[in-house]
């Protein structure tokens, strides 16, 4: 903040907008709010997550003058990056100093979605009703450099987790390079965690475990999982940072300083140390705050540390929209009352002001009869379109019921001929089966009956074949029957209610009941 700043407000408050989370300071000392209100005495800052906006590189010449740069560099980004024409993106951008290209100037270009601002930011604007200033996250770092907090130089490679959002950030000899979102947020990593577990967890218990859990010395059964969790991640930020010391021309990187935004036991620096063969460490730096909370999330005590220091320091990279009322004399009310108090005075002075006034005012009638004018022949246009969208509707609408009609007739069909396919086969598969056996004892088929037969205390029905067998011999009929149920024990159920005789023809006749199991 700048000394004009430090005069103006009292504290700073810092928005996670992502968590809803807000961390005061006032006098070094940092405290988490719970409802935090609107106040003129607070400077209010956030953040942009890396995966919310489009990062890349744009050259213009060294001959466009700065009143028409922003311009240059704008239709330039569209033109390159082939960004949607329908979309008025927000852009902003840091320099490049490169002593090598005499004829360029190169930048570093951040583009959003206004959409996407207002969604992140809707919450937020009721309860504190301003934002002074919103910047990507990346430039969060520029502050540990600005602060002389990391005075190494070289290369140093930042990676943050959070709950919606890992990223990987480099900066070059203290200034921004590259930055990039990597799909291993606290909550994708949950879902790859579950998926290498074979077993669905609570997103409670793995937070827990990542956050109170030591890997070295732990015996919990997600311990395994874990270790390969972060194998895979690591390779993943390999090959990145391979990429981009390929791309970019690094001979190697000096430090990677990797954290979370939760408190964890487990030290990923070392992880990373050893899994990068890069100097590793944590985000812990000396912020030079006092916390009243156990705990401040990393981000909330960069964007404090980025609020204390000057304009001419800062990266100009603001992205807010919801800017704090201006002082009463340049607001428009506050004008409107002042030229009101004025046109009295101009009244009584000079009364040819009320023929001014009245002029002005039919002059204004006027404009907006033609405005409404406009907007009515729009409005009657617009209405004809909806009205031939509901004509094409309500002919959709009939087609999509014709083609259900067509669709259950040919599924009713499917459903005859999947019977008549499944049933048959097996009614002739059984009668050719006991046909044999019958043979072995000498008794004859008479008719054969094959359906579904439904219990009365029961509610789905059964398939049974139904024979008519005839024998010369009540015996052979009784045989049969004791050799097909042990031969075909815990397949079938065979019954016959009785087996009678006709004097006539000198034969026994009887009705085998067989039931599928």
């Amino acid at each position: 903040m700048s000394k004009k700043e430090q005069y103006s407000f009292s504290s700073v408050l810092s928005v996670n907008p992502y968590k809803d989370t807000y961390v005061s300071a006032i006098s070094n000392f940092l405290s988490e709010i719970k409802s935090p209100i609107y106040s003129k005495e607070q400077y209010v800052i956030s953040y942009l997550n890396t995966k919310n906006f489009i990062n890349s590189y744009i050259t213009v010449s060294k001959n466009i003058p700065d009143e028409d740069l922003y311009d240059a560099i704008y239709n330039k980004a569209y033109e390159e990056l082939g960004l949607d024409q329908a979309v008025m993106y927000q852009m902003r951008f840091v320099e490049i100093f490169n002593k090598l290209d005499e004829n360029n100037r190169n930048f570093h270009i951040f583009i959003i979605d206004p959409l996407v601002v207002e969604d992140t930011f809707n919450g937020v604007i009721e309860k504190i009703k301003y934002i002074d200033y919103i910047l990507p996250s990346p430039l969060l770092y520029k502050s540990l450099y600005a602060k002389d907090i990391l005075t190494e130089s070289g290369v140093h490679c930042f990676i943050y987790f959070q709950e919606n959002d890992t990223s990987i950030t480099i900066y070059n000899e203290k200034n921004f390079l590259y930055t990039k979102s990597i799909n291993y947020s606290l909550l994708q990593m949950h879902e790859r965690f579950c998926e290498i577990y074979a077993e669905t967890v609570e997103y409670e218990d793995f937070i827990n475990f990542i956050s109170k859990e030591d890997l070295k010395s732990t015996t919990s059964n997600y311990k395994i999982p874990i270790i390969k969790l972060y194998k895979e991640i690591f390779a993943n930020i390999n090959d990145i940072l391979t990429y981009v010391k390929r791309a970019l021309n690094i001979d190697k990187i000096d430090y990677v300083y990797i954290d979370t935004q939760l408190p964890a036991i487990t030290k990923l620096d070392e992880i990373a140390e050893v899994e990068l063969s890069i100097r590793g460490r944590s985000f812990d730096f000396n912020y030079g705050f006092e916390n009243r909370e156990n705990y401040i999330d990393h981000f909330h005590s960069l964007m404090h540390l980025f609020a204390t220091f000057s304009e001419k320091e800062k990266y100009n990279c603001n992205f807010t929209t919801y800017h704090r009322p201006p002082k009463f004399t340049k607001r428009e009310s506050g004008r409107a009352i002042l030229l009101a108090a004025a046109s009295l005075i101009i009244a009584f002075t000079y009364p040819i002001f009320n023929w001014s006034l009245t002029y002005s005012q039919s002059l204004q009638h006027k404009l907006l009869e033609e405005e409404y004018k406009s907007l009515h022949n729009v409005r009657i246009t617009r209405e004809a379109i909806l009205k031939s969208k509901e004509i094409e509707k309500d002919k959709i609408l009939k087609l999509v019921a014709h083609e259900e009609q067509e669709y259950i007739e040919k599924k009713n069909t499917l459903i005859k001929i999947h019977d008549v396919k499944v049933n048959y086969p097996i009614k002739a598969n059984l009668i050719h089966m006991f046909t044999k056996d019958l043979n072995l004892y000498a008794v004859k088929i008479e008719s054969v009956l094959y359906g579904e037969v439904r219990q009365s205390d029961k509610i789905s029905a059964k398939k049974e074949l139904s024979l008519k067998v005839v024998s010369s011999d009540e015996k052979k009929i009784t045989d049969m029957i004791k050799y097909l149920t042990k031969t075909y024990e815990g397949k079938f159920h065979f019954s016959m209610d009785k087996i009678s005789y006709e004097e006539k023809t000198k034969l026994y006749f009887g009705e085998l009941k067989v039931n599928l199991l």
